[in-house]
């Protein structure tokens, strides 16, 4: 299949669902269709594990001092979460952006993995998102996967299969170079992955660096160096950053007092919260709520 006929495929699932000026859709589990009629703000969000290919329009984010940007027929690898800002850049009503997307799994990964052994491309370039353009083999599978929408038999038997190859395409793709360093379970970049989960698991209270580090087998001056080698940030800073993005969906999403999103979220001063989320919004929460109400 070839890019082309992948957009059509969108496309025409996209028309079918009569999917509005921005919409993203999971038509299969950790698979993602999103589209947009025009382009959008710079918004604050978390990049998760994932691979996106961009089938028309164009997007960039910014992680750390990098702005990263790709258009149709590149894809994007995203083998940490890290905090960013994206946008989408090109989209408009005639040739709406179009993006796939799908979850990665470090089982299959670390699987395939050990069947192939060590991969011989690893270098020491530590970047969390990384473009390149995408190959042909890599459309074709993003496409018989998609292709699969409404075949629940076929879904069950050669989806896995193809979820493999996908994974295989990406793993010793120009832009994997992380997920190569990833699958390996004692690398520094495994370990911070690890170290990530916990973070994510436990962002609403306080966080000690010594007893991550010990957590993850690393000593602590090494933990906070590899740490921001892949994040661009601290752990601290990162803690910070999930909190505040919690915080706006909160306020945004389900119309939370100022007050009760910062507790929430482990702030104890809704002071510092106010600060520190306006520093990051560009507008104060109070701000976002009356903008809403």
């Amino acid at each position: 299949m070839t890019l082309t006929e992948l957009l059509a495929l969108a496309t025409n699932y996209m028309e079918s669902q009569s999917m509005g000026n921005d919409e993203l859709l999971s038509p299969i589990p950790d698979f993602f269709v999103h589209q947009s009629k025009k382009p959008t703000q710079l918004n604050a969000c978390f990049y998760h594990p994932i691979a996106c290919i961009i089938l028309q329009g164009s997007k960039e984010a910014i992680v750390g001092d990098e702005k990263i940007s790709y258009r149709a027929g590149m894809s994007l690898i995203a083998s940490h979460s890290v905090p960013a800002f994206s946008r989408i850049v090109e989209a408009s009503e005639e040739a709406p952006y179009i993006g796939l997307a799908i979850c990665l799994d470090l089982s299959i990964l670390r699987s395939l993995q050990r069947e192939i052994g060590e991969l011989d491309i690893l270098n020491k370039e530590f970047k969390p998102l990384s473009t390149a353009q995408s190959s042909h083999e890599l459309i074709d599978a993003m496409g018989r996967y998609f292709s699969l929408v409404g075949k629940p038999l076929e879904m069950k038997v050669m989806g896995p299969l193809i979820l493999k190859e996908i994974h295989f395409l990406l793993l010793k793709s120009s832009n994997g170079n992380m997920l190569r360093h990833l699958t390996g379970q004692d690398s520094h970049v495994s370990k911070v992955a690890q170290a990530i989960e916990q973070i994510r698991q436990n962002f609403k209270t306080t966080l000690s660096i010594p007893d991550l580090a010990k957590n993850i087998g690393m000593s602590t001056s090494s933990f906070y160096e590899h740490f921001k080698q892949v994040t661009k940030s601290t752990p601290l800073q990162y803690q910070k950053e999930l909190r505040l993005i919690e915080a706006q969906r909160l306020i945004r999403e389900e119309n939370t007092s100022v007050s009760a999103a910062a507790f929430e979220v482990g702030y104890e001063s809704p002071t510092q919260f106010s600060r520190e989320y306006s520093r990051k919004f560009g507008n104060t929460p109070r701000q976002e709520l009356a903008v809403l109400t």
